[in-house]
């Protein structure tokens, strides 16, 4: 296939999406739901329209367009896949199939059926990618590895496709920088890149920096707005549990009743809980931010500054925002 025709194959499927029939997209929340339950409804139509805005045809022609994308010869591309967020993996799968490669997919045992579900409407698009696309239980025979984990499997990763040409991402979390003069609207917007998913992906906040003796009544007041994310019964367990932790271990807090703020100097926080630390300078806090970057996917901030993403934009990714700043396009086209 030449690439105008793998681009038109993606363009339809944009089409496709946004024409979703109601009973297509219930059985496909419902589906999705059983194969996860972290995989509610809101959060796989926040997944389908990310989709949507992904492949926005103006947007991925730009996109392909800064590329000197050649006629290849074909390589076989392992994709290991995260299932941590609903379609998490599509993202690489396309790249893949636009180079002209073909890939080889592990699929996450925790997004089965969205996955299987979205191959399926690529194929039926267009058949010829029946044949660049095989979904298999073990990766073996490929050229490159693109596998997407934790710390742990990374290590694991390392090991078994070190030597391939490899794209091998961690663990990862996005921070917010708060002054103090944000505006209730930029408070709740931040809430949605706190609380959407759960906070279970990377470019999820999952921790404040504030200035000393920040006052956190004003956003957490505005942030009651997210309180049904205890609807589903997984957040609650997470939230039960670790709220008895720090009652037990007398680990002071703040309780919205559905979300645990505490101060800490980790990044990553366990779901339920928002971690904060406190800073004295803003140049202070850039030095060593830019010294832990290797730990971020995402800076959300309302200062002024190409590093950072607007409050409430972090799960609204465009094409370009690769995961861990490595360009996949650019890697598949020079193996």
């Amino acid at each position: 296939m030449k690439l105008e025709e793998r681009l038109s194959a993606f363009i339809k499927l944009n089409q496709i999406l946004i024409e979703l029939s109601a009973p297509e997209r219930a059985e496909i929340i419902t589906q999705a739901g059983n194969n996860n339950h972290w995989f509610n409804a809101p959060n796989v139509e926040k997944s389908i329209k990310g989709l949507i805005h992904l492949t926005e045809p103006i947007k991925m022609k730009s996109w392909l367009n800064s590329y000197k994308i050649k006629s290849v010869k074909q390589k076989i591309i392992g994709l290991i896949m995260a299932g941590n967020i609903p379609l998490v993996g599509f993202h690489d799968l396309m790249c893949v199939l636009l180079s002209g490669h073909k890939a080889i997919v592990k699929l996450s045992s925790q997004d089965l059926f969205l996955m299987q579900w979205i191959i399926q409407k690529i194929c039926e698009i267009e058949p010829a990618f029946i044949k660049q696309i095989n979904v298999c239980e073990k990766l073996k025979d490929m050229d490159a590895v693109i596998a997407t984990g934790s710390n742990n499997t990374a290590r694991y990763f390392d090991y078994y496709f070190g030597k391939y040409p490899n794209i091998i991402r961690k663990n990862r979390t996005s921070l917010a920088i708060l002054t103090g003069n944000e505006t209730d609207t930029e408070l709740i917007e931040l809430g949605k890149d706190v609380f959407t998913y759960f906070g279970l992906g990377c470019r999820n906040v999952s921790k404040l920096w504030v200035p000393k003796n920040y006052n956190f009544s004003p956003l957490l007041n505005l942030w009651s707005a997210f309180k049904r994310v205890t609807d589903n019964f997984k957040y609650q367990n997470n939230y039960d549990y670790n709220k008895s932790i720090y009652l037990v271990n007398g680990i002071a807090h703040l309780d919205t009743g559905f979300l645990l703020l505490t101060e800490s100097e980790a990044f990553n926080s366990p779901i339920s809980v928002l971690y904060y630390q406190q800073y004295q300078s803003s140049s202070d806090l850039n030095k060593y931010l830019a010294e832990q970057q290797d730990k971020i996917q995402c800076i959300v901030s309302n200062q002024a500054s190409k590093k950072f993403i607007p409050f409430g934009k972090t799960q609204i990714p465009e094409v370009s925002d690769y995961a861990d700043g490595v360009d996949v396009m650019q890697f598949l086209n020079t193996i």
